[in-house]
């Protein structure tokens, strides 16, 4: 019997536990300060109120609970300890293992300016898409109610500024445009939300640096025909409660929403290993830790060499082949067998929508837009949802959406729990 241990059950740890669920003589623990597995390629959707949490969620107990050889502990893992051969956890727990997984993801990079991040959440959990949902809307009901005596213009307010052309600033961008012309038109009577401005920011040359040219172009278009404004070559130079400035230019603005840059887990500072500049974990070929062939960093948390000799990017598909691939090593290894094979990823192009029938997909020489590369990000997204009752929720809200431009979950969530907060207690 080999004890695995999982940290992270992100696409590629939740793929290599599937794929070691019920195989005898592998006993598999998997930790997470969650208690829920995230579909992250949809979490703008939450964001923008097109979809609930619970729509691209799924508990990790109920994802693996036909599998009696694993067990699912929900604790966030401090420091990983090498020379023991344990985990140890912010709650004071120790668990030890015969074979490690690392699986922990990324989490959002503001380039030593984590001041930045009060004034402009990123998009990577539930409670940061809800938040982003309370702040977008929010904005809309201070512009109505037109408290413009002490409140701030109502220009500020119904400006959008996200920062980050890359997919997920995209598609970040092309709701909040497709929602404020379309969703709001017709839901206020002081404002009109179709005069809301989106910006979008970029500093690079241009939007989405990993499609090709053609394809830029046509979802800069897409994203203008939605009254996005795309600004590239445009590095952020500070944000704060008012607005953001890039370079001499400053723009007014109450909602500013980051999607620029990620940084892997701080757990790869414990691994005595050599980092890339996003604190990605540099692996072996078998994506084994240097010098530690019983340690496997996987997914957003480690930098792999693909096929042409670059890093492979933080992408789903990038995990769950790793996730496949090491849960085949790892039964070998439990059979005692030797298991010499590579890793190598299979290319399965990219995509990124930009709104209703709108979209750019790229795979090798074949590139597509518009509604047939919509319906395919459709298609795959929907395909790779955990759960069939997920599947079927979204399938239906996206058809009422489609037919209705209607965004059902336009709930505006305090971060106030209590409905009378307690006063703060006085100094003594």
């Amino acid at each position: 019997m080999i004890h695995v241990l999982i940290v992270g059950a992100g696409f590629a740890g939740l793929r290599v536990a599937q794929d070691l669920g019920s195989v005898p003589d592998i006993d598999v623990l998997l930790l997470d300060a969650r208690n829920h597995h995230l579909f992250q390629p949809l979490l703008y959707q939450v964001a923008t109120a097109g979809l609930s949490p619970a729509e691209i969620a799924a508990p990790i107990r109920s994802i693996l609970s036909e599998h009696r050889n694993i067990r699912v502990i929900n604790e966030r893992v401090e420091r990983v300890d090498l020379a023991a051969r344990c985990v140890r956890t912010e709650q004071g727990g120790a668990y030890r293992y015969d074979y490690l997984v690392l699986a922990c993801g990324a989490t959002h990079s503001y380039f030593g300016h984590e001041e930045w991040e009060e004034y402009a959440p990123g998009l990577k959990t539930l409670s940061q898409a809800t938040e982003i949902r309370r702040r977008v809307l929010h904005a809309f009901e201070e512009a109505e109610a037109g408290r413009q005596d002490h409140e701030e213009p109502w220009r500020r307010l119904m400006t959008f500024v996200v920062v980050g052309g890359g997919p997920t600033g995209v598609e970040l961008a092309g709701a909040i445009g497709e929602m404020s012309r379309f969703t709001l038109a017709r839901d206020f009577r002081r404002i009109d939300p179709r005069h809301a401005r989106v910006i979008l920011v970029e500093a690079g040359p241009r939007i989405l640096p990993m499609f090709s040219e053609k394809l830029a172009r046509r979802a800069v278009r897409d994203l203008e025909s939605l009254g996005v404004e795309v600004r590239a070559g445009k590095p952020v130079t500070g944000i704060d409660a008012r607005g953001v400035d890039i370079g001499e230019e400053r723009i007014e603005s109450r909602t500013v929403l980051w999607a620029a840059g990620v940084e892997a887990s701080s757990l790869n500072k414990d691994l005595e290993s050599e980092l890339d500049r996003q604190g990605r974990v540099r692996v072996e070929a078998d994506l084994s830790l240097p010098g530690h062939p019983e340690v496997f960093v996987v997914g957003d948390q480690a930098s792999a060499i693909g096929p042409s000799g670059a890093p492979l990017p933080g992408v789903a598909p990038v995990a769950m082949q790793q996730g496949a691939y090491l849960a085949r090593r790892l039964r070998a290894l439990a059979r005692g067998n030797h298991f010499t094979e590579p890793f190598v990823y299979t290319d399965q192009g990219q995509m990124a929508t930009i709104g209703r029938r709108r979209a750019v997909l790229q795979r090798g020489r074949l590139e597509l837009a518009g509604l047939v590369a919509w319906l395919a990000w459709l298609l795959v997204h929907i395909y790779h949802l955990v759960g069939f009752k997920n599947r079927l929720f979204v399938m239906v809200q996206w058809a009422w959406a489609y037919l209705s431009f209607g965004r059902g979950a336009r709930l505006i969530v305090d971060r106030e729990w209590r409905d009378h907060p307690r006063p703060k207690p006085e100094a003594e």
